[in-house]
C-alpha cells in the first residue's frame, strides 16, 4: 500500500496535473546522482535532480503477488554523470536505484514512489544505454543454502573463511604494460602463481578503485582475466591479495587455514556411484 500525502494526493485527483518521473542512483562507490523528466533541474530532499528527457523506463506494474518483476530503463548518453567509460568500467553495477514521481510545481509536497531495486544488466552501444531494474523480490530466485562441494564455497577474507587478508595483501606499482589485460611489477619477488585467482584494486586513475581477478601470475607479470576499460599505465598504483584455488591442500599449506575449510573433498562424488567391484 503507497502512503501519500494530502498535497500530492489532491494533485493527483485534480484535472489536469505537473508530475514528472525521478530517478535516483545510489553507487556502490557512494556517489548518489538524481534524474527527471521534467525540462528543468529539481532538489528533492536536497539533492538535485538534473533534467534527462532522454531517459524512457518500460511499463511499471505493480501486484501483490510474490512474483518477480523488472522492468529496464534506456537512456541517451546525453548527461555528463553517465559516461560510456563509467558503464564499461561498472561503476554503475548494482546501484540502488528508487523511482518515483513528484508534482514538479511542488516538490516538497511528497512522492509517489513507483519502483525501487537495483541495476542488473547494464550495456551501452551507439551513444545509448539500456540497464536492467531488478526489483525487491530478485532475491526470491536466489538458492539459499549450501551444496556438498569438493572446493571450498568460502570468499577468501570472508567471515566463513577468517583469514586475515591485510597479512596476504602487497601494494605495488606499474613499470611496464604489454596490453589492456596484463602489465609487470618488477618489485615483486613472490613465487609463481602466488597471486593466481586474486583480486587486485586500482588505487590510481584512470581506474582508480575497480577491482579485478588475477588470472595467472609468472614472476613480475601479472595477466587479468578481463580488460580493463580504460589502459593501465605506467605507474598506476594498485593493491593486490593473494589468490586462493578453493583447494583444501592450498587452504592448509599457503594459508596454515585447513580448520576453517568450507569444503567437503573427501565426500564420495558421482564416481563413486560406478566404483564397483570388476569396473577397472
Amino acid at each position: 500500500m503507497k502512503t501519500l500525502t494530502p498535497q500530492l494526493a489532491g494533485h493527483i485527483d485534480e484535472t489536469v496535473t505537473s508530475l514528472a518521473t525521478c530517478w535516483r542512483l545510489a553507487r556502490r562507490d557512494g556517489v548518489v546522482l538524481g534524474f527527471t523528466t521534467h525540462d528543468r533541474t529539481l532538489t528533492i530532499d536536497g539533492l538535485p535532480y538534473r533534467a534527462a528527457s532522454g531517459f524512457t523506463p518500460t511499463a511499471i506494474a505493480s501486484s501483490n503477488a510474490l512474483n518477480v518483476d523488472n522492468l529496464e530503463v534506456e537512456g541517451v548518453l546525453s548527461s555528463a554523470a553517465i559516461s560510456n567509460a563509467d558503464l564499461r568500467a561498472g561503476r554503475f553495477d548494482f546501484a540502488r536505484i528508487d523511482i518515483f514521481m513528484v508534482n514538479w510545481a511542488a516538490p516538497d509536497d511528497g512522492k509517489l514512489s513507483l519502483r525501487s531495486g537495483w541495476l542488473g544488466e547494464v550495456t551501452a552501444r551507439d551513444g545509448r544505454f539500456s540497464a536492467e531494474v531488478r526489483g525487491l523480490m530478485q532475491p526470491l530466485q536466489q538458492t539459499i543454502g549450501a551444496a556438498f562441494s569438493p572446493e571450498c564455497r568460502a570468499d577468501l577474507g570472508d567471515l566463513d573463511c577468517r583469514v586475515a587478508l591485510a597479512s596476504f595483501t602487497v601494494t605495488g606499482a606499474v613499470t611496464a604494460t604489454t596490453s589492456a589485460d596484463s602489465f609487470s611489477d618488477s618489485a615483486r619477488t613472490e613465487p609463481d602463481g602466488w597471486f593466481d585467482y586474486g583480486l587486485l584494486t586500482w588505487l590510481s586513475e584512470p581506474n582508480a578503485g575497480l577491482e579485478m581477478e588475477i588470472k595467472t601470475q609468472t614472476g613480475p607479470l601479472m595477466t587479468l582475466f578481463q580488460a580493463m576499460p580504460l589502459a593501465i599505465q605506467i605507474g598506476d598504483g594498485y593493491n593486490v591479495t593473494a589468490g586462493c584455488d578453493r583447494r583444501f591442500a592450498t587452504c592448509k599449506t599457503k594459508f596454515a587455514n585447513g580448520i576453517n575449510f568450507r569444503g567437503e573433498p573427501f565426500v564420495p562424488g558421482r564416481d563413486a556411484l560406478f566404483a564397483y567391484p570388476g569396473l577397472k
